[in-house]
């Protein structure tokens, strides 16, 4: 079962909350990234959740009281009992006046809830159908049954299986806090310090930015509630005494004065435990109700004075560099960099050694000037071996004479599955995506209510198949994208030797997997074993079940190959908008 935003249960793919919010432009760019790419937390809004947890459990307490009301009579003449005991997935022990929400997956509006007894205990009785089982208790991870990302398994009654000896886990918060401190182990004051998450939602395993937060004048730092799951930590700032005189006079201007060469110093960013660059950072791995005290440490190193020369002023003013970072799986920008323009259109910057890409912006476009080590003081950069970013406009085209739906967002993705540029597609279709590096992209489009893919695109009269761009430094092009909407359904049910498997990954994985990434569905089967993937795009697949499977790179053919030949295939007809449900169980595979 999916689930929606916020924890919400998720019905034909359109979370239902407890109040109706209308989509704004932002928020349904931030829907439709979560459901394909994983923003930040965006994807199963589970990260949001834990955070408001206090929040959640007075909201389901309101929600409940109406759930009440709502069915009456029904609730209690329910010829099916759902029970079980609640306990910390941490040692295990029982979780007493814990709440416990019953959620018709069918209704939500349906949502009965009570408090676990002294022993952990609870119980319900309702009618056949499915349920979402929630459970929220102060210090603990607000969680459904058998939860992996924004995904959980329904709790079936009428279908024959065991409803009456649940065990609902939730994990305590855990926490990681400590310290930045300098060379003299000092505090350091107003240190931004940044938590990354090891994320596998989009299946690419990536590292993304989590939380932020500043030393405060202790130095201290602090993250929490957090879930189980491997973490990062990066720290930056400045040297409070640090002074950078520029290396050169400009004319007329008064002698610089002398500085210690000690005091010209920077902090390069530095990660958990001492490095200086992502990949050497070390992991921290996390589990619920764990206690991390973690100190940072921050040594100064001689400043690096870089120039930059940007040549004759365009009338607006120099073209101006920026620095950006590689740090995991994105490109950061700079912002402590300390510049100075010594003469006209020749810029000193003060910077910590290491790699950079550097970008310049200038009226007429942008241009990147790739992997820069910066290793020797009064290091010149030149701005003639630097790649122009290109622009790219696209005229979306809807098959079957369909209008271009309101909220339709059109962008790119690259190799790693990362968005980029969304922009709203107008009326008449057209969006203009600009400052596109080069390279090999996916195109990508989507709405909050509705799954969308681009089938084949065309430019300079050339059509070809699937969503592959490739651009040129440089390039000013137009293309043609043709987009069909998905809004078929597979059922099927997931079996181990003829019984019913809970909580397996199910993956619906195009024919095309690698250049096809908006096409792949997922589910997790319910108790009965039971899955249904929904907004599937017209076209040939293969499902495959796998056990304890969430944190394979599933989006990728060589990982997802070696599976789906043990799976079962489908054929979604174009302009299809039926449910599809498979004649046999797929046989589940265990990693």
């Amino acid at each position: 079962m999916r689930m929606g935003e916020h924890g919400s249960v998720a019905l034909q793919g359109t979370p239902l909350r407890a109040l109706s919010v209308q989509f704004s432009a932002i928020s349904a760019l931030k829907f439709f990234s979560s459901r394909r790419f994983q923003p930040p937390n965006a994807e199963g809004g589970r990260g949001l959740f834990c955070a408001v947890a206090g929040t959640a459990v007075v909201a389901f307490g309101l929600l409940s009281s109406w759930g009440h009301a709502s069915q009456g009579a029904e609730a209690q003449a329910g010829a099916y009992r759902v029970a079980g005991i609640i306990v910390s997935s941490k040692g295990g022990a029982h979780l007493p006046q814990t709440r416990v929400f019953l959620t018709d997956v069918r209704n939500p509006k349906n949502t009965q809830s009570v408090l676990a007894t002294d022993d952990g205990s609870f119980e319900f009785h309702v009618p056949s159908g499915k349920y979402a089982l929630r459970g929220a208790k102060r210090g603990y991870i607000s969680a459904n049954y058998n939860e992996h990302e924004q995904f959980s398994t329904a709790i079936v009654t009428g279908a024959g299986v065991d409803t009456e000896n649940l065990v609902l886990q939730l994990a305590p918060t855990a926490i990681v806090y400590g310290k930045v401190l300098d060379e003299n182990g000092d505090p350091v004051r107003q240190a931004a310090v940044t938590l990354w998450k090891e994320d596998h939602s989009t299946g690419v395993s990536r590292i993304q930015r989590f939380q932020n937060d500043v030393s405060d004048d202790l130095g201290s730092y602090e993250f929490t509630p957090l879930d189980a799951g491997t973490y990062f930590l990066s720290v930056s700032a400045r040297p409070w005494y640090a002074v950078h005189p520029p290396s050169l006079q400009q004319e007329g201007a008064p002698a610089p004065v002398m500085v210690d060469r000690s005091l010209d110093v920077v902090y390069p960013v530095t990660y958990y435990a001492g490095a200086t660059e992502s990949e050497d950072a070390t992991p921290i791995p996390i589990r619920g109700g764990d206690r991390q005290e973690v100190e940072l440490h921050l040594l100064p190193v001689p400043a690096l004075h870089v120039f930059f020369r940007s040549g004759q002023s365009e009338g607006n003013g120099f073209p101006t560099p920026n620095f950006q970072k590689r740090v995991f799986d994105d490109m950061d920008f700079q912002q402590g960099l300390e510049t100075q323009m010594t003469a006209p259109g020749v810029f000193e910057i003060s910077a910590a050694p290491g790699k950079y890409t550097v970008r310049v912006v200038s009226p007429q476009g942008s241009q990147t000037i790739n992997e820069v080590d910066l290793s020797q003081d009064h290091q010149e950069l030149d701005p003639s071996g630097g790649e122009a970013m290109s622009n790219i406009t696209v005229k979306v085209h809807m098959l079957e004479n369909a209008p271009i739906p309101d909220q339709l967002f059109c962008g790119l993705l690259d190799r790693r599955g990362r968005g980029m540029g969304f922009q709203q597609v107008g009326a008449q279709g057209d969006v203009q995506l600009s400052e596109v590096a080069a390279g090999t992209y996916q195109f990508s489009v989507g709405a909050p209510n509705r799954a969308y893919s681009v089938v084949r695109t065309s430019a300079e009269g050339h059509e070809t198949s699937g969503s592959t761009l490739k651009v040129s430094s440089g390039t000013t092009r137009a293309i043609d994208v043709y987009v069909v909407s998905g809004s078929a359904r597979v059922e099927g049910f997931i079996k181990q030797d003829g019984k019913p498997v809970s909580g397996a990954m199910v993956v619906l994985v195009p024919k095309h997997a690698g250049s096809s990434r908006d096409m792949f569905r997922r589910d997790q089967s319910d108790l009965d074993g039971s899955f249904m993937l929904q907004g599937v795009i017209p076209g040939s697949y293969t499902v495959i079940a796998i056990v304890d499977g969430w944190d394979l790179d599933w989006s990728q053919p060589a990982v997802i190959s070696s599976y789906a030949s043990h799976g079962q295939t489908v054929v979604i007809p174009a302009g299809s908008d039926r449910t599809v449900k498979l004649p046999e169980a797929v046989e589940v595979i265990i990693k």
